[in-house]
C-alpha cells in the first residue's frame, strides 16, 4: 500500500530527500528510533555498542520503518551535552555499516554541525535538528551545501532548561510562528522549503498540557505547507495522560499515534515500528 494509494492530492504534501520525492500525508511515515547512547530515557544503553545498533536499525527497517533515526546524544530532559568526538564516534561507524544494508532513508539525529557533515558523508540521508538548526551556527551552512533533506524541529530553551517552567502566551500560535520563521530564515541561508520537513518538538519545553494542545492541532502545523514530524514516543507527558511509568507506555504511544494519523501527521517518530505499523494498517482499513 502506497502512499499516493492512500491520500488525495489536497492532503499530500512533498518532501524531497535527495533524489528521492516524499509524498506523505494520510498515512504517515514512520521514522524508527535507534539511540547509540548510554542514557536516553527509554533505551539508554540497548544499542550503545555499535552492532547491537545496527542490528536494531535493521530490524526495524524489517519491521516497517521508512526511516531509520540514528542519534548519539541524548536530548532528554537534563542531559549533558556529549563531545563533538565522542559522538562521533557512536554514529558515524554505525551509518557506514548501515548503509550499504538498507535501502531505507538513514537520519542524523544531531545539533552539531560536523556530526552532521560526517554522517551525510557516512550515507545518511536527513539531518534531524532538535534544535531547528539554530545550537550551531554551521549547521544551516553544512545542510545547504548538501541535498539532504532536513527536520527542523521547535525547542524552548535547550535540554538542560528546557522542562524549567516552560512557558508560552498561546503554544500552538507561539511554536507555529516559530516554524515559520525558521522556514523563511533557512530559506534565505540557501536552503529550499521544499526540503524541509518540522516538528513541535513534543516534550522539548512543554508541559503536558502543552503536548497534548500541540497534538490537537495538528492541521495548524500543516498549515505551514511542510511535512510534520510528531515524536511522542513513549514521552514523560504520557504519565500524566495514563499514569504509567515509561516501560508501560506503549500502548499509548499507539493511541496518540493513530489521533495523529486521524490528522495527517506526515511522519511519527517511535521506538515500536512493529506494533505502531499494525495499529495504524489496522485503523486506516477500518475507518470510514
Amino acid at each position: 500500500m502506497t502512499v499516493q494509494e492512500q491520500g488525495s492530492e489536497l492532503e499530500l504534501r512533498t518532501w524531497q530527500v535527495g533524489s528521492r520525492t516524499l509524498k506523505t500525508g494520510r498515512f504517515p511515515l514512520l521514522m524508527g528510533i535507534v539511540n547509540v547512547t548510554p542514557d536516553s530515557f527509554s533505551d539508554g544503553g540497548k544499542f550503545l555498542a555499535q552492532g547491537a545498533a545496527v542490528r536494531q536499525a535493521l530490524q526495524l527497517a524489517e519491521d516497517g520503518a521508512d526511516i531509520l533515526d540514528i542519534g548519539g546524544e541524548s536530548t532528554r530532559p537534563g542531559a549533558e551535552r556529549v563531545s563533538v568526538d565522542e559522538e562521533l564516534r557512536r554514529v558515524v561507524g554505525v551509518i557506514s555499516e548501515l548503509r550499504p544494508q538498507t535501502d531505507r532513508l538513514i537520519s542524523i539525529d544531531t545539533t552539531k554541525a560536523e556530526v552532521a557533515r560526517q554522517a551525510l558523508a557516512a550515507g545518511a540521508d536527513i539531518v534531524n535538528d532538535i534544535s531547528g538548526l539554530t545550537f550551531d551556527p554551521a549547521m544551516p551552512d553544512v545542510c545547504a551545501e548538501s541535498d539532504c533533506g532536513i527536520i527542523a524541529m521547535h525547542i524552548l530553551g535547550n535540554p538542560q532548561t528546557m522542562q524549567v517552567d516552560p512557558q508560552y502566551d498561546d503554544v500552538i500560535a507561539d511554536v507555529t510562528t516559530w516554524l515559520r520563521l525558521r522556514i523563511d530564515d533557512l530559506t534565505q541561508r540557501g536552503i529550499k522549503p521544499k526540503r524541509l520537513a518540522l516538528d513541535p518538538g513534543i516534550g522539548f519545553g512543554k508541559t503536558a498540557d502543552h503536548n497534548v494542545e500541540l497534538l490537537s492541532s495538528i492541521s495548524t502545523l500543516r498549515s505551514l505547507g511542510r511535512p510534520v514530524l510528531i515524536g511522542h514516543s513513549r514521552k514523560r507527558f504520557l504519565a500524566k495522560v495514563l499514569g504509567r511509568p515509561v516501560e508501560e507506555r506503549s500502548a499509548g504511544t499507539i493511541g496518540v499515534a493513530i489521533a495523529a494519523a486521524e490528522q495527517h501527521a506526515d511522519m511519527l517518530r517511535v521506538h515500536d515500528v512493529r506494533s505502531t505499523k499494525d495499529a495504524l494498517l489496522a485503523w486506516h482499513t477500518c475507518r470510514p
